[in-house]
């Protein structure tokens, strides 16, 4: 690995002083840091594209939604990427700071394990046009706004009618996206080892309807079939666009995936009991 890439949580300045340091600790490496680093440190500015292509490794400080925008810059490339907890949850930056060095000592060094994590390719149909399409690595979401009455969400997998969902919205969660608004919702935590697709409606007006877990390579299309105004399609929490009546989400698993370097010294069990305090009595 000679070309290191660093991605730092906005305003926060012990990830620009973190990033100092590790350019002071490894100047036999090329250095690329995103936009707002760069900019920070006086480095030379990289375009983001650029930085995708020549990055070998990407180190991420900062939290979750940190992580999740880098999975974004990179654009399916399957760059490993090393996350730092400078956040308040971190469930995908496992790292704790202190540790960074050793980490990265290690990966650098050629000792480490990725865990390859799915991605979601959402396409947004209107008229029959394709009018947006994007990878996520948490989820889809289709939601109201303030104002907005329930919507009808007719839904399918691989042609074959599911159901209409009555609800506020849908949440289509791959299984890193599992213990973010999915599980709020109702849905259930999966391992991100397992390729599925979690549909969670969100406060559904029927009892009957509840969270299905899908097979990864099913095409889901959910169909707006009623005019409501203020709803919105949410990618990744990172992008937001405005819905009609009769627009169509479709989804299926991406052919790309993120490869996220796993911290030997905690489980994934571990996290959700340090995160969550799942299964505390």
């Amino acid at each position: 690995m000679q070309t290191l890439a660093i991605v730092a949580k906005r305003d926060k300045r012990e990830a620009v002083a973190l990033a100092a340091q590790i350019r002071e600790r490894y100047p036999h490496l090329t250095l690329l840091g995103e936009r707002y680093l760069a900019q920070e440190l006086g480095w030379p500015r990289v375009e983001d594209r650029e930085l995708a292509q020549r990055a070998d490794l990407v180190v991420v400080l900062g939290g979750d939604g940190t992580l999740i925008y880098t999975a974004r810059l990179l654009a399916g490339r399957a760059v490993p990427i090393l996350g730092v907890n400078l956040g308040s949850l971190g469930f995908m930056t496992e790292v704790p700071v202190e540790e960074l060095f050793y980490h990265l000592d290690e990966v650098l060094a050629g000792r480490f394990n990725v865990d390859s994590r799915m991605k979601l390719t959402c396409r947004l149909v209107r008229e029959g046009r394709s009018i947006i399409e994007e990878e996520v690595l948490n989820d889809i979401v289709i939601n109201k706004g303030a104002l907005a009455r329930i919507a009808d969400h007719e839904t399918s997998i691989d042609g074959v009618p599911i159901t209409t969902y009555k609800s506020d919205g849908i949440i289509l969660a791959t299984p890193t996206g599992s213990t973010a608004y999915s599980l709020s919702a109702g849905g259930p935590i999966v391992h991100p080892s397992v390729d599925c697709t979690i549909l969670s409606p969100i406060c559904s007006h029927a009892l009957t309807q509840r969270a299905i877990v899908v097979p990864a390579d099913r095409v889901i299309r959910i169909t707006l079939r009623r005019e409501t105004a203020d709803t919105y399609l949410t990618l990744d929490g990172q992008t937001g666009h405005g819905l009609q009546g009769n627009d169509c989400i479709e989804v299926v698993r991406s052919p790309n995936r993120v490869n996220l370097i796993r911290n030997p010294r905690v489980a994934y069990f571990t996290i959700l009991r340090q995160r969550l305090h799942w299964g505390e009595r």
